[in-house]
């Protein structure tokens, strides 16, 4: 049997509607079983998923986190994703590690933006300039037609890189926003629940390890909070860890996850602060991985 390698330009066939379809369309089926490897050195971190969702096939997703690569010029995460048939298991394609977490990454937040975030949101402000945030740009301009852009980052220049509005004081440029976007690789909280303005959305993308976290207790006391999965981020982030250990929140604070009735994952009023952390389990990858691989079967059609 041939095992076809699916390619970056595959994403020529995407499109983020398709994909959170997608990811709507697989929180349908049943609960995915997953597991997850997490391998230390240091900074750097092996990462090994997998996930099997029944009715929809298995994953099995194998990386490495070394930030250290930026400074050598070389990408900070790097590996391969391998698809597999539910009903046999054989081994049906290879995948592009980087198109599958762009858009497994990007769609997972997306979601959670078109679901929460006032429909007239126009100012968005990214703190962290990687490629994450580069990736955000494109995914909330095809919802929020007209968007505004602003980035933050702790370098200047990596922000000024974007080519988009630079923000120099980050208090400013949180007050200013309807919606920001975190995806930062910090431990220490950068946004503080002091500076949050009514009616606000925030995707927190950065967090995944227990040591890691992008804002403060406050700031997690002051919303409505969403996870696209308890089971993958209350037990193994510390944007969820640390508040629920110091008391600033509950369990029963975390009010939906993508797997209940969307109807509860969603803004009430327009003034309320909601926020939704991204946690992005391998159940998502498979999702996601499963879209690319029928676009690209579809692209000659």
């Amino acid at each position: 049997m041939t095992i076809e390698m699916i390619p970056f330009a595959a994403e020529a066939h995407m499109t983020w509607a398709g994909m959170t379809a997608a990811l709507e369309a697989g929180h349908r089926l049943p609960r995915a079983d997953i597991a997850d490897l997490l391998v230390y050195r240091g900074e750097d971190t092996l990462l090994d998923r997998g996930a099997w969702i029944d009715g929809l096939g298995a994953l099995v997703k194998i990386g490495t986190i070394v930030p250290g690569n930026a400074k050598r010029g070389k990408p900070t995460i790097n590996g391969i994703v391998n698809l597999f048939d539910d009903q046999t298991g054989e081994l049906t394609a290879l995948l592009d590690f980087h198109l599958v977490t762009k858009w497994k990454t990007a769609g997972d937040s997306l979601l959670s933006a078109s679901r929460l975030a006032r429909k007239d949101s126009r100012n968005i402000l990214l703190v962290g300039a990687g490629t994450v945030a580069r990736n955000m740009v494109d995914a909330y301009s095809s919802i929020f037609p007209g968007a505004r852009f602003t980035v933050w980052s702790r370098t200047r220049a990596t922000a000024e890189a974007m080519g988009l509005p630079v923000a120099d004081d980050l208090e400013a440029a949180v007050k200013a926003a309807d919606i920001i976007c975190t995806a930062t690789l910090t431990e220490t909280p950068l946004i503080k629940g002091a500076w949050l303005q009514p009616g606000q959305h925030l995707d927190l993308i950065g967090a995944y390890k227990p040591s890691m976290r992008e804002v403060d207790d406050a700031a997690m006391a002051r919303a409505r909070i969403f996870v696209d999965s308890r089971a993958t981020t209350i037990p193994h982030i510390g944007e969820l860890i640390d508040p629920l250990k110091s008391g600033a929140i509950t369990e029963a604070d975390v009010i939906a996850d993508f797997y209940d009735d969307p109807a509860l994952f969603t803004r009430r009023t327009d003034d309320e602060i909601t926020i939704a952390k991204n946690g992005g389990g391998a159940h998502l990858d498979l999702m996601t991985a499963t879209y690319i691989a029928e676009c690209w079967s579809a692209k000659g059609r």
